[in-house]
């Protein structure tokens, strides 16, 4: 399943544009707000995928019948760009168990480059559903290798990919090697260059959300 925000009308085309924006995106605060704001919606439309249940809930004046979820929720995160997009997942389902990964692109002499994972944190996945966000999806390499090893830990019963900004080639790269696997993008974007820099994209997140390395 692929479902992107940009293909309907709402608030979250603010956020992404601001994102985008030159001059915007130089006010780191208002960046890692908008990340999160996105990462907030977007677990907000994943909600609606989860199992439910109803249960009574007691009020001063009687009891009602309220659907809840029911399923354990872990929240990955490929840091550090995607810290302030994880905070926005977490604000919503606040009671999610947590997993991180160290990733970074490793550039040779002639130009290409490979990802490294040199850190990776989870509980155990079994029977949850899992949710890794990381804000930009270029070639897909850093979520098919961070999936690789956090399914290392356990096999969820539904796993979700939620990124700001992918580009076509990496959602289709994300699509053949997890086939089950539901994306949630703010925006695709058509072009990937020679060096795997989406285009129009809008820059390096972790750069502007917490400065040049």
């Amino acid at each position: 399943m692929l479902f992107n925000l940009s293909e309907h009308v709402s608030i979250a085309n603010q956020f992404v544009a601001e994102m985008r924006d030159v001059e915007i995106q130089t006010d780191r605060l208002r960046f890692r707000r908008n990340l999160e704001r996105i990462g907030e919606i977007l677990a907000y439309e994943i909600s609606k995928t989860l199992h439910y249940e109803v249960k009574d809930v007691e009020t001063p004046l009687g009891t009602a019948a309220v659907k809840l979820p029911v399923q354990r929720v872990v929240l990955a995160t490929v840091i550090r760009a995607g810290l302030p997009m994880h905070q926005g997942m977490l604000n919503y389902f606040d009671g999610a168990d947590n997993a991180f990964i160290a990733a970074f692109r490793r550039n040779h002499k002639d130009g290409s480059f490979d990802i490294q994972l040199d850190y990776v944190t989870a509980p155990n996945l079994d029977d949850c559903v899992l949710i890794l966000c990381d804000p930009m999806l270029a070639t897909g390499a850093s979520v098919n290798l961070a999936l690789r090893d956090l399914l290392r830990n356990g096999q969820p019963v539904a796993v979700h990919i939620a990124t700001i900004i992918a580009s076509a080639a990496g959602v289709e790269s994300v699509q053949k090697q997890y086939p089950k696997a539901a994306i949630w993008v703010a925006a695709i974007d058509e072009e990937l260059t020679a060096k795997s820099y989406i285009v129009p994209g809008l820059g390096d997140a972790g750069d502007l959300a917490f400065g040049q390395k």
